[in-house]
């Protein structure tokens, strides 16, 4: 996954850089875990307790507020912005990947 989000911030800001010129804004949202057909497949379940504990939030997010943040981009409220991937994870992203140590901790049952 982490290659997949460098590549994800590379694109968004040379194509930020390319466009920008042409009066087209280029952002991206990147979520946390949510529970969707694609997300269960992916194993969000299992991610959902890790998340809730480690976001400064204390909780985790729903569908709804990546919806407004992704329409708030998409508005003439952001219209200074480019180049910039907007995290909507309750804070998840600031707190660092627990990485292989998520091995060593067993996930409590839901």
């Amino acid at each position: 996954m982490g290659v997949c989000k460098a590549t994800l911030d590379a694109c968004v800001k040379y194509m930020a850089y390319d466009l920008g010129p042409a009066g087209v804004r280029v952002n991206a949202v990147s979520a946390g875990p949510l529970r969707t057909l694609a997300g269960r497949g992916a194993g969000v379940d299992e991610m959902l307790g890790l998340y809730q504990h480690m976001s400064p939030m204390g909780r985790n997010i729903t569908q709804g507020e990546v919806g407004k943040a992704g329409s708030w981009l998409l508005s003439r409220e952001s219209l200074g912005i480019t180049g910039e991937i907007l995290h909507v994870d309750a804070g998840y992203n600031i707190m660092g990947s627990p990485g292989r140590l998520l091995n060593l901790v067993k996930q409590p049952e839901a």
